[in-house]
């Protein structure tokens, strides 16, 4: 158990701060130390990146508190680890008495090496146990009317040397380990009485009812285990003693010895070979990658293991002179019983996204002077040192502009936090973890010590995936604007609100993510939703479709990725059909190369109200603006049996946030309007058209309208009035048709909704068209008259049973026919 974690958490509880400290020298082969230095992410220079050389000391009265924190730790470890030996050694009476008789389960011989050891370690345990229980539970005296803490006053270094000293049994039991385990395993295939007695040894929980089921095998590794954290215990506890204090001394000669116990175990030996699992297979390495660990507040960048059995989170100390490179032990959860959790996207603060623009506009800068002295000679220097920069800077951008969170729990209590800045990979680590505990594979304790020191050789990914560390000029690389509009999708087996989430690689200039907005509860999800990235250095591209549901976490549905071919792609849309499993999208693409320049750090959304709507419809690349549809959608989800729909007005303020939200995100405006009261969405409908800075149908189409009117054969008239509209422009007169078909739809219900098409004319008209007014040709009208106009234009296309279909989005499929892809 890793007591030091255990300490961290608690502390947390208990609302104490905790400052990692520095520690002055750095011993090479204890695998077990911390970080000294926290890579927090910091305001940039003009020249050079900063970041905090030491962390906060803490006041000698908070180490202390930290201190009896860290004991406390510690003695409720030794007690379950009493627990586990007693559970060890609980059989051993009994084998041993049948190794007398006619069938022994195990031989005498057997008996002593397997057993070898175990009692004196027990016992040992036992004796430390019992007297630092004693000392901590001694009440503290009382001084200047406050209660003095134990931890001022309490001495414990001679336990822990007495402890250590006599780690001489250790090296007996690390000695006869590998010939122990080879009986447990010879047996336990041989005799059926002792495979049950194996597979099935139980130790209680201490104060709770409950009960741990172990294997033979898993409870003889607990000891070995066990004396590799030793150095981890004492380094903890000797970092929260102050110099003066009584015990530093017999502390620092504690830990000395026992990093000299651990040093001194042959790398060579047998013990180090795999574990075999109770599942009758070897502990293998399934994945590995690099993620930023979110613990206290800070990001670190970690090589993260998946093993059949258990996740090690891991540093990398990199080769220096002399010495090879290694990796540190961080932390380790166990599969068996792990729950997972994963976040969408978080919204990075204001003060974090200057901080990281100003990052990449000096990558841009340098990637830019690369590119201009790649011809000229003497610039081999330049490029060396101009490249290592670009590293350090992709590295510091790789360690804090991750937003996806991926948490992990363990039913032991233990919890971690990893941050991903691509969900596809998110998505992929969660496969596979999932597959692996649904396996339900027993885990087996690792020794530590042995599986961080072999991540060096076992690692699949060898260093962090860096774009400048391999980027290279690759004509089939893109590098310029990729646009992609998402249509639809298909082969849902129930409704779902589903997004699109795509994702593209390079260089880190760019946002290289984007989502659609959240779709309605629907079997055909549709978005016409168009997304733009400016990529240098793009060769592929990952979409995922994701299902959200209220109160419960988001699911993927399904994922892909496709390489991106500049020879293929060009400035014509191309339509894809992509198989993410049950799930059929289908999207465009397309890419315009051109020289790149830097984004605003301050670009925002442009905004949706009061924009012309051939402004919007063109930066949305739709026909029909999102708000529009979003809101009409919504209405049509929960609003058609709503008594006054349209007429009924929403809250002011609730109708002005919602009109706030989209100005700003496209997706938190649609997040709000899933449970938006029903009366604010058709409000903002409402307000959208009133607040068009040219009405949606064109003033100078007024007069030729109102001529129309008088038209006294119904035919001839709608005839005349589907002509004029044929004049507007396109998003206009879509626009226009959209809303039509859904009022048509409304007053359908108007036995319910009491909103026939007279009532829905009534309140739309005013806001849909206007008299120009003073200085434009034609006769000048009063307000009574231009509202009847008004009215009786809108009523009189709703009554058109023929009405052209609207058309949402642009023609993205003007290339070749669909390709398909299956995934």
């Amino acid at each position: 158990m890793d007591v030091y974690q255990e300490a961290l958490r608690y502390l947390e509880s208990q609302h104490v701060p905790v400052v990692v400290e520095a520690e002055t020298e750095a011993l090479e082969e204890d695998v077990f130390q911390e970080e000294a230095v926290s890579c927090l992410l910091s305001p940039l220079l003009p020249e050079s990146l900063d970041f905090p050389d030491t962390p906060t000391l803490c006041s000698p009265k908070e180490m202390l508190e930290r201190r009896l924190v860290v004991l406390k730790g510690i003695l409720e470890t030794e007690e379950v680890y009493l627990r586990e030996l007693e559970t060890l050694l609980m059989p051993m009476k009994a084998l041993r008495a049948s190794a007398g008789t006619s069938q022994p389960v195990l031989s005498g011989r057997q008996v002593q090496t397997v057993f070898y050891q175990v009692p004196e370690i027990r016992d040992m345990h036992q004796s430390f146990y019992s007297g630092l229980k004693a000392r901590l539970t001694e009440p503290g005296p009382e001084q200047d009317g406050e209660m003095n803490y134990a931890g001022f006053n309490l001495v414990v270094g001679d336990l822990f040397l007495k402890m250590v000293n006599q780690f001489g049994l250790y090296g007996g039991f690390i000695g006869n380990y590998v010939e122990a385990v080879e009986v447990v395993r010879k047996c336990t295939h041989s005799d059926p009485r002792f495979r049950t007695l194996a597979q099935s040894m139980m130790s209680s929980n201490g104060s709770s009812k409950t009960r741990t089921k172990y294997t033979f095998e898993a409870l003889l590794y607990k000891p070995l285990d066990r004396v590799t954290k030793t150095t981890l215990v004492l380094h903890d506890l000797l970092k929260t003693t102050p110099e003066e204090h009584g015990d530093y001394t017999f502390l620092q000669e504690a830990l000395r010895l026992s990093r000299s116990f651990l040093s001194g175990v042959n790398e060579s030996s047998q013990c180090k070979r795999e574990v075999m699992l109770s599942h009758s297979m070897r502990r293998k390495l399934m994945r590995d990658g690099f993620v930023v660990d979110a613990s206290e507040g800070e990001r670190s960048l970690r090589h993260l293991f998946l093993y059949t059995d258990l996740l090690l989170c891991t540093r990398n100390k990199p080769a220096t002179r002399g010495k090879q490179e290694q990796y540190r032990f961080c932390w380790y959860l166990p599969l068996a019983g792990l729950k997972l959790r994963w976040v969408a996207d978080q919204e990075r603060s204001p003060d974090a996204h200057l901080r990281l623009h100003a990052i990449r506009t000096k990558m841009h800068l340098l990637c830019q002077q690369l590119r201009q002295h790649a011809n000229r000679s003497r610039a081999l220097a330049f490029a060396a040192r101009s490249r290592k920069k670009l590293e350090q800077m992709e590295l510091t951008l790789l360690t804090h502009s991750p937003v996806y969170t991926l948490e992990l729990h363990s039913p032991s209590g233990k919890s971690h936090t990893l941050l991903l800045s691509s969900l596809y990979e998110l998505e992929e680590w969660r496969e596979v973890i999932d597959k692996l505990t649904k396996d339900d594979i027993e885990t087996v304790p690792p020794d530590l010590l042995t599986l961080t020191s072999a991540c060096v050789k076992l690692r699949m990914t060898q260093q962090p995936p860096l774009h400048s560390t391999h980027a290279e000029e690759d004509e089939k690389s893109l590098c310029g604007t990729l646009s992609v509009a998402v249509h639809s999708a298909c082969g849902l087996q129930q409704p779902a609100s589903l997004y699109v989430c795509v994702e593209v690689d390079g260089y880190e200039f760019y946002d290289k993510q984007a989502q659609t907005h959240s779709s309605v509860h629907s079997l055909n999800p549709h978005w016409d939703q168009e997304l733009c990235f400016q990529v240098d250095g793009a060769q592929d591209l990952r979409v995922l479709c994701v299902s959200q549901s209220d109160g419960q976490d988001d699911t993927v549905l399904g994922k892909a990725s496709l390489k991106l071919d500049s020879k293929v792609l060009n400035k014509r849309w191309r339509r894809r059909t992509l198989h993410l499993g049950q799930v059929e999208v289908t999207l465009s693409l397309k890419y315009c190369p051109h020289p790149l320049q830097l984004s605003s750090a301050t670009a925002q959304q442009q905004p949706v109200f009061c924009v012309p709507i051939e402004t919007l419809s063109r930066h949305e690349g739709v026909l029909v603006p999102h708000v529009v549809r979003c809101c009409v959608e919504e209405v049509e989800r929960r609003g058609l049996d709503e008594v006054g729909i349209y007429r009924v007005s929403g809250t002011t303020s609730d109708i002005g946030t919602l009109k706030n939200a989209f100005n700003s995100s496209l997706r938190e405006a649609v997040t709000r309007l899933r449970s938006a009261d029903v009366n604010v969405v058709s409000g903002v409908l409402k307000l959208y058209f009133r607040e068009l800075p040219e009405p949606l149908l064109p003033t100078k189409m007024f007069h030729s309208l109102a001529r129309t009117l008088e038209i006294q054969d119904m035919n001839c008239r709608l005839v005349s009035m589907l002509s004029l509209l044929q004049s507007c422009p396109e998003p206009n007169r879509h626009t226009f048709l959209y809303l039509l078909h859904h009022l048509q739809r409304v007053s359908k219900m108007q036995d319910v909704n009491k909103m026939s098409l007279m009532n829905l004319a009534t309140v739309f008209g005013p806001s849909l068209l206007r008299h120009p007014g003073l200085g434009h040709d034609g006769p000048t009208m009063d307000i009574s008259r231009e509202v009847v106009v008004q009215v009786q234009v809108v009523f009189c296309y709703l009554q058109c049973n023929n009405l052209p279909e609207a058309q949402t989005s642009l023609p993205h499929d003007t290339d070749a026919e669909d390709e398909t892809t299956h995934v």
